[in-house]
């Protein structure tokens, strides 16, 4: 979809009101309609994710980061847009779900459930109970009590106690031959903290900021290069190996909107404009110049990369570098981001929006064409696109 220019100053501009309604329509009259329709499960309570093209259940099989994440985004629109029943309600079947089924004895989320609750798999991974704290925080401030202020801020809390080595007993390295930290934690935790802070305190908060800037900025960022890190030494040296060569385009731009939100707190303007210059960096870097869309994975010697899925083109890659676009130039008034806004915009809404049966594909193979059809899955559900949404709309809705 193209929006149409207006004339400023002789010179032809992108009608940002036009962008703020476009997006604002799409998350209230497709995106997340299609969500409150499809997912929920009415016997058990919590989310279906395994949605096919048309809404259709395929797999009932519960993941908790994409339970918390669903109970975040519903929440957070409650709270943001408007205060309707039905978004409080869809809030509070996912939350009691998790509540009952999600943790094990030691408050660790499992990975995922049976549709009744039943524990499938350990709780390997970190970023369940990364979106479990978000989802309970969120909830809280719709409907404060002291049980989702609990467990919202026992969740963080051990999150920070697992971050060093939050796989534990399910990592699979072998100890001291090649000791990697990831990128992935880091910027979780960039946005994490934010979410939380009603419940933390602002001074807490406040105090994780420099460290989160650093790692982000100054670790993981590798000026040789002008590019982010998936995975670097523990003393931030860089690693020529499948894991330390990769680049992910998708969590660096992603993670750069998160460090314009904490320079535009700070009112640090050098910082969000390096943001902004890395955001952009990383995104001509990350263009398929042939085809278009952005790569999934790339590695930064350009060696062949290590997944074979590299080339596809994801929808949260996509999404997320509109939400940067458009902050970048809200923050900045740099053109080069209004530019490659509307590149991002036109790739993304031909190719991931489904106007046959409502929401957004999720993986399209390199030529841009659709890979597989399903609405949502292990891995996709609700939340990257109604977040982008919201945000690109109130973005543009804000600029003067």
């Amino acid at each position: 979809m193209q929006i149409v220019e207006a004339k400023a100053n002789g010179q032809s501009r992108v009608d940002i009101t036009s962008y703020a309604e476009l997006y604002k329509n799409e998350l209230l009259h497709n995106v997340l309609p299609f969500w409150e329709k499809h997912s929920r499960d009415e016997v058990n309570g919590g989310f279906f994710t395994c949605l096919n093209r048309e809404g259709k259940v395929y797999d009932t099989d519960k993941f908790m980061w994409l339970q918390g994440r669903q109970v975040w985004c519903f929440s957070y629109m409650y709270h943001n847009i408007e205060w309707r029943k039905e978004w409080m309600d869809m809030a509070l079947l996912g939350a009691g779900f998790m509540e009952k089924h999600g943790r094990d004895e030691n408050g660790n989320w499992y990975f995922s459930t049976t549709a009744e609750g039943k524990p499938l798999i350990q709780p390997y991974n970190i970023f369940s109970d990364c979106f479990a704290a978000m989802g309970f925080a969120a909830l809280d401030k719709i409907l404060p009590t002291d049980r989702y202020k609990e467990i919202a801020v026992n969740t963080f809390e051990n999150i920070l106690r697992r971050q060093n080595n939050w796989k534990g007993k399910y990592n699979k390295s072998f100890e001291g031959t090649r000791s990697l930290k990831s990128f992935s934690l880091p910027m979780i935790l960039c946005n994490l903290s934010i979410e939380l802070e009603h419940l933390l305190g602002t001074q807490r908060v406040n105090s994780f900021i420099p460290t989160v800037i650093h790692e982000v900025m100054d670790v993981f960022y590798q000026q040789d290069h002008g590019l982010i890190l998936e995975n670097v030494y523990a003393d931030g040296s860089f690693c020529n190996s499948f894991e330390g060569r990769l680049l992910n385009p998708g969590h660096a731009i992603e993670a750069m909107w998160f460090i314009m939100d904490l320079g535009k707190r700070l009112n640090d303007q050098a910082l969000i404009q390096k943001a902004c210059d890395i955001m952009l960096h990383t995104l001509e870097h990350g263009w398929d110049k042939t085809f278009g869309g952005i790569f999934y994975f790339m590695d930064v010697l350009n060696n062949p990369p290590l997944q074979l899925e590299w080339d596809q083109k994801l929808w949260w890659v996509h999404v997320e570098a509109l939400v940067a676009l458009a902050k970048g130039y809200a923050l900045t008034g740099d053109d080069r981001c209004l530019r490659w806004f509307e590149k991002v915009h036109d790739y993304s809404w031909k190719h991931f929006r489904d106007e046959a049966y409502g929401e957004w594909f999720g993986y399209l193979d390199r030529r841009g064409d659709v890979l597989l059809n399903a609405k949502g899955g292990k891995w996709k559900g609700c939340f990257h696109i109604p977040r982008a949404l919201y945000q690109v709309w109130k973005t543009f809705e804000n600029i003067d």
